[in-house]
């Protein structure tokens, strides 16, 4: 990302990445799994804003120019679905508690707020600044594990993580739509 502009309570981002010229106006991408309209477009840059309710609820309020940020097209519907389907709204962020060394993978330990916990299962989908993992681990201290290969390391902005860090959480979109049931249909 190359530079920030606050324009009220909303913030414009101006990103760098050889995705620009495939690129379109009206065009959604995921910015560290936060979905975001792209807005204008030039040479090897392009800009999208994010509003309140985004900054609030996401890690883009901190953000400063130089971060690396993970980049992701929007999926089209008739090519193959690799990880699980992510919609690119985040529902809140998670903090990373530690990061371990695993001689060739890295294990990374992650907390979130306890309201959230139904929505986690032991060997399901999570997205973690946009990157379709699958946790496990779970523990009632509102803490899991996932475990990132050298590729994803290496091609993601995780390389860059520390222990403290605040990451995006997307919960998997199937287990919010059930929940939502459940819960009207105990009403």
């Amino acid at each position: 990302m190359s530079d920030i502009q606050q324009k009220g309570t909303n913030l414009t981002f101006t990103i760098e990445s050889s995705l620009t010229p495939e690129l379109k106006v009206d065009q959604s991408v995921a910015h560290n799994g936060v979905c975001l309209t792209v807005e204008q477009i030039g040479e090897q840059h392009y800009k999208v804003t994010a509003v309140l309710e985004t900054l609030n609820k996401t890690t883009l309020g901190s953000w400063k120019a130089g971060d690396i940020v993970n980049l992701e097209r929007c999926l089209s519907l008739n090519s193959l679905i690799d990880g699980h389907l992510v919609q690119g709204h985040v529902d809140v962020q998670g903090k990373i508690e530690s990061i371990e060394d695993q001689d060739g993978s890295q294990l990374l330990t992650l907390s979130y707020p306890r309201e959230f916990a139904h929505l986690l299962i032991e060997k399901g989908s999570i997205t973690i600044n946009g990157i379709s993992l699958t946790a496990f681990d779970l523990s009632d201290n509102n803490t899991f594990k996932v475990t990132i290969i050298p590729y994803t390391w290496e091609h993601t902005m995780l390389h860059t993580a520390k222990s403290g860090d605040s990451v995006n959480l997307e919960f998997d979109l199937i287990g919010k739509y059930l929940s939502r049931r459940i819960e009207l249909k105990e009403k």
